[in-house]
């Protein structure tokens, strides 16, 4: 029996259906995300990190049963349920630009190294992951088939906190991957569905994980299983963790195990699109699968590859994720001459400049060179891309060099709070979601009364507030800090003033400090009462 059923079989049958959306994150972008499940116990909820799987399993059996025979919450469940089952079935949306290769039988294969698809799936890091979580709601809602491929980390993303004295400092908490929203996937003899790949001359083995979103599937690789030795199982114990062989070994499973995933179960993509340069390796992987299918010369199987396979770059930096030649050849020496390729051709791949013999190996050239399609972020940085990866397009101008850029969006639902959407669905109509391309939805914005969307934007900021007050009145007292201190946390922030502030990393290359370039300036735009 898998997990969802066990979930089922637990709960009484009135509220079975609840099993359903704990193991879909379809219900985290639907109006009722925020009390379907911490109505059940809110402070529960809480301590449960907002994962409905382990709520659920930790809820008692009286308090299920009073929602069993609550009217007004079966009423609530019935209506979502229907919701449900109706999202599911919909016709997908017509999109402008039609990819006439991908079908329900031939998807889009999304490879990334991180998936930010809700708080209690703590797969992702930032920017990154959050975009690639948002690609597979999108796709779910507009009915584009697609595929998610990643790793499960253990451990995840590091937790920060401060010390006392105001140094960052960071923890990492082991994930019980049976209490979370995802099933191990099992072959037809119940057994879990494993592959295997070679990294440092060790065979190393990896289960998979399945997770739903909406009408989108997400396939996570795990080497923390049994069979493995210990160092394999560290594999995938954090994201962004370790050295430059933990770094290579994550990039050859994610990338050449993601392919051979898909083939575990036979998943054949119309396209594999790579989001950043960590799952490159799957190109190599696809030469290889084309070398031993055809017997084509290895130009024309290299560039079947690339007519399958895209590529997004988010990172302005020419030296990033590089590996040196010697450490290419002690990872790849026995797979190149599978791929017909000698030493030299194979490293060329990876060459910002082929002839200097010893050149690092980069993933991001390996992707552009084996992919049909690339594009930066913004328009800025497909400029920069541009430029930046310019020689290797030689005889082409800048301006003609392959990459364009596609400005990085959101998935709406998700960002939108319900207290917003409520008023979209008022003034914009219901299928607001549904038209967000719609020149002359937006224009519908106007008629929104302004005291109306300003009190509502106040009681989210207030809200946001009281929320990171409660959050550091919670690190104080961790820290046994002096009650002057904790009570002082009442005024911490102020409601009628602009508040900037970020999150996670402050990364140097997004040049954050150009905030304080022109102080008087800043100065001007932030004093003046018309942008209050």
């Amino acid at each position: 029996m898998n997990s969802s059923r066990q979930l089922r079989a637990k709960l009484p049958a009135p509220v079975r259906s609840l099993a359903d959306f704990a193991y879909n994150y379809w219900w985290s972008w639907t109006p009722e995300r925020v009390s379907l499940f911490s109505s059940i116990d809110p402070g529960l909820w809480q301590s449960c990190q907002h994962n409905p799987v382990l709520l659920l399993e930790s809820a008692t059996q009286e308090r299920l049963w009073q929602l069993a025979e609550d009217p007004a919450y079966l009423k609530r469940l019935q209506r979502l349920s229907e919701q449900f089952q109706a999202y599911l079935r919909r016709e997908p949306l017509k999109p402008k630009t039609a990819i006439a290769e991908v079908s329900a039988d031939h998807p889009v294969a999304y490879f990334c190294i991180e998936f930010g698809i809700h708080e209690s799936l703590p797969s992702y890091c930032g920017g990154l992951g959050v975009l690639a979580g948002d690609y597979l709601k999108s796709a779910s809602d507009i009915g584009l088939p697609a595929i998610g491929i990643g790793l499960l980390y253990k451990q995840g993303y590091f937790t920060q906190h401060f010390n006392r004295s105001g140094w960052q400092e960071a923890s990492y908490i082991d994930n019980d991957f049976d209490h979370l929203p995802l099933e191990r996937v099992c072959n037809e003899y119940g057994q879990p569905l494993k592959i295997k790949v070679t990294i440092r001359q060790r065979r190393v083995k990896a289960q998979i994980w399945q997770v739903r979103i909406g009408r989108s599937n997400l396939y996570l690789l795990d080497t923390d299983i049994l069979e493995n030795d210990s160092s394999d199982r560290q594999l995938t114990q954090r994201l962004y963790g370790g050295n430059l062989a933990t770094q290579m070994a994550q990039e050859i499973l994610l990338g050449i195990g993601g392919v051979r995933v898909l083939q575990a179960l036979g998943i054949e993509p119309a396209l594999y699109h790579l989001n950043e340069v960590h799952a490159a390796f799957a190109l190599l992987e696809l030469i290889l699968l084309e070398t031993e299918q055809s017997e084509r010369p290895l130009e024309a199987v290299k560039q079947a590859v690339r007519d399958r396979a895209i590529f997004t770059t988010h990172t302005p930096v020419p030296v990033g994720n590089v590996f040196s030649a010697e450490m290419m050849e002690t990872y790849f020496a026995e797979y190149w001459p599978r791929l017909g390729m000698t030493r030299e051709e194979f490293l060329a791949l990876g060459a910002r400049r082929p002839e200097n013999a010893g050149e690092p190996f980069s993933m991001s050239a390996l992707a552009l060179r084996m992919t049909r399609a690339a594009n930066g972020v913004s328009q800025r940085h497909g400029e920069v891309s541009r430029q930046m990866w310019q020689g290797l397009y030689p005889g082409k101008p800048e301006a003609e060099v392959p990459i364009t850029h596609v400005t990085n969006g959101i998935h709406s639902p998700s960002w939108v709070a319900p207290l917003m959407a409520d008023l979209y669905n008022d003034y914009l109509g219901s299928d607001w979601q549904d038209k967000l391309t719609h020149l002359d939805l937006w224009s519908k914005i106007e008629s929104i009364p302004d005291d109306i969307l300003w009190r509502r934007h106040q009681i989210l900021k207030a809200r946001l507030i009281a929320y990171t007050r409660d959050r550091v009145r919670q690190a104080r007292l961790a820290r046994k800090e002096a009650s002057d201190d904790v009570n002082a946390v009442n005024r911490l922030l102020d409601p009628k003033v602009l508040t900037l502030g970020f999150a996670r990393r402050f990364s140097a290359y997004k040049r954050n400090t150009l905030l304080f370039k022109d102080l008087q300036r800043a100065s001007r735009i932030f004093s003046n009462p018309k942008l209050g």
